[in-house]
Order: structure tokens, then sequence, then C-alpha cells
């Protein structure tokens, strides 16, 4: 029995046209929200992820900027942008894109982003918030998965979720929010000496390793749910995720295709912490 092939355009086609309703109705008591994205040197994949966040922007009526600069500026000069744009009303959300070059540090900068500007949630403050469970923005890689499997209705509460890679960006904040949902949470990484045994007890399997079509089906459950964070660059010039889709599509019960799903999803979480961060400042001004 082959698995059903989550349809990624569809998803994000239903939760973008509901942010750009939201939008509008925002725009109109005043506030639009505003997205201010800055990206340091030449790195292909970036201006690739920079001009589709910035498409998305104004399909959905979010106004948006986008600072390019050299790859040779000071981290001095990316600092002081930085705080331009935190004390600019126009704009509510503030991402930098990764990497940065090596003369700049990764930590700083996303310290130098005021913490209700912090479209990503790689500040320390917000990263706590989510650990805790306050309110603030979603990482939006994992909130996207969320919202992948809630429309695909999937019932996380008592699952047991699987999720291989233990980056700040995905591994970590992704268990956060499976815990969240009432999952029981397994993270395997490097190190992890029996994962083939751990990931075939996974009813949700979530890869975001790096490492394209590490996960073989001999990996996965029978029946599980598998989701392909991963997007790699194989030498022939395609693209792919860190699950084998062709060797794992007969044992899963639904997976992810790469790219189409997860990466768009990204991005409409992006959007949608841009709205919730212009909304509060509206209720922070209604509330003078």
């Amino acid at each position: 029995m082959s698995a059903q092939v989550i349809n990624g355009k569809e998803i994000v086609s239903t939760y973008r046209a509901q942010i750009k309703e939201e939008v509008a109705s925002l725009t109109a008591k005043g506030v639009q929200p505003g997205l201010a994205v800055i990206i340091v040197g030449e790195d292909p994949a970036s201006q690739v992820y920079v001009r589709n966040k910035a498409k998305a922007c104004e399909e959905a009526g979010i106004y948006s900027e986008v600072h390019k600069l050299a790859g040779s500026t000071s981290e001095a000069d990316v600092l002081a942008l930085i705080e331009q744009l935190n004390h600019n009303p126009r704009i509510h959300g503030i991402l930098v894109q990764s990497p940065l070059p090596k003369h700049i540090s990764e930590d700083k900068i996303v310290e130098a982003i005021a913490v209700e500007k912090d479209a990503d949630c790689f500040h320390p403050v917000n990263v706590g918030n989510l650990m805790i469970g306050k309110e603030g923005p979603a990482p939006c890689t994992p909130a996207g998965v969320i919202a992948i499997l809630k429309h695909i209705g999937v019932d996380i509460a008592g699952k047991h979720a699987v999720v291989i890679g233990r980056s700040n960006i995905v591994g970590k904040p992704m268990a956060i929010l499976m815990l969240r949902e009432h999952a029981t949470v397994t993270i395997c990484h490097s190190k992890t000496a029996n994962m083939e045994e751990i990931t075939r007890q996974a009813d949700i399997l979530i890869a975001a390793v790096g490492k394209p079509k590490m996960v073989k089906k001999h990996h996965v459950k029978p029946g599980a749910i598998v989701i392909d964070v991963g997007i790699n660059r194989l030498d022939t010039g395609k693209l792919a995720g860190d699950v084998d889709f062709d060797d794992v599509l007969d044992t899963a019960s639904y997976i992810t295709p790469v790219p189409g799903c997860v990466g768009p999803m990204t991005i409409t979480i992006l959007l949608r912490n841009t709205l919730d961060a212009a909304a509060r400042t509206l209720q922070s001004q209604v509330n003078g």
C-alpha cells in the first residue's frame, strides 16, 4: 500500500489565504504588518529563500524590506541596521538570513533583534518562553510541521514522535512543540547507538538531520507518518530530502515530498509570526 503524499501546495494555499484575510483586516485598522529581511553575502540558496520570502509577503499584503549587504560588511554595521529596524514602526518582524560570514557572530546578531520583532523565534527570551509554554512567536519550521499534521487530521496527543536531529533551529524546538501537543518524544542524533530500533517505534517520524536520503524503509514502522524537513542539493543538482522518498513510500502511511511541503510551510509561519507581532502592536496601542 503506497503512502499518501501530503499535498503541500494545497495546505500552504489554505493557510496563506487565511493570513491574507487577517492582514487585510489589520491593515484596514491602520497597522499593515511589515517584515524586514537582512542578507549578508552572496550565498545562492539564501538568495532563493529571501526572494521566496519577499514574494510571499507581497502576495499576503505584508509590507517587506530586503536589505542586501556585501559579504565584507562589518558586524557593527549589521548591528546598527538591526537597531534602526528595531525602532522602525513599519517593521514588526526582523529576520537575518543564515548563514552569516565567519566574521559575524550569529549569537550577537540574534540577541540584537528586539524580542517582540524576532520573526524566527531565535532570541533566547523567545526560546525560553517556548520552553515553558508562554505566548510568543513560533519557530517557523517546527510550527509548520505541526500545522501540516493538524491539516491532514492527525491527533498528535499520545503518539510517539521521533525527531532525528537536535539543531537549535529544528530538532530541539520540534521536540518541544510535539510535547506541547502531548506526544511522547524521542530525539535521535549522530551519537544515538540504536537509531533504527528507535525510529521504528515512531508513529510520527520527523527527519531534520541534513543528510540526503539517510532515512530508509528499515527505519520506518509500517503505517508511520514521515515528515521530511531536510533539503539537500545532490551532485546531480537535484534536491533531495533526508528521507529516501522512493524507498519509504510503500512503508509509510503519509509522507511529505521534498521540495514543496515543509519549505513553503516554513515561510507561511514566518508570515503568521509577522502578522501576530503586528496584531500585538495594535493591541498595545488600543490598551494605550
